[in-house]
């Protein structure tokens, strides 16, 4: 009976992260450096509404180092982010055509 009810909090725990990520908005965004060393992006971006934010440049913080590999300096990209332990960080990033 536990092992039913921790499997079932399980599977609803990844559920809702799941659907968080799949909520976040799409920002467009131009890519301004790429620091692989530090797992850094600097993006010039526009609003990200889910954090308040209005559009201007910054660095972010990546959840995934890989994310960095796909994109360079000037590439225009659409990208997630939210506040994970308190930095806001890219979650998502896929480039588009210019």
């Amino acid at each position: 009976m536990m092992k039913k009810i921790i499997t079932a909090l399980s599977t609803l725990v990844l559920a809702a992260a799941a659907f968080a990520q799949a909520t976040l908005p799409q920002v467009d965004g131009e890519v301004r450096k790429v620091d692989t060393d530090a797992k850094k992006i600097t993006l010039r971006h526009g609003d990200i509404p889910n954090l308040e934010m209005t559009g201007m440049t910054m660095v972010f913080r990546v959840s995934d180092p890989a994310l960095l590999a796909k994109v360079k300096a000037g590439d225009k990209v659409r990208f997630t982010a939210d506040k994970v332990d308190g930095a806001i960080t890219v979650m998502s990033l896929e480039t588009v055509a210019n």
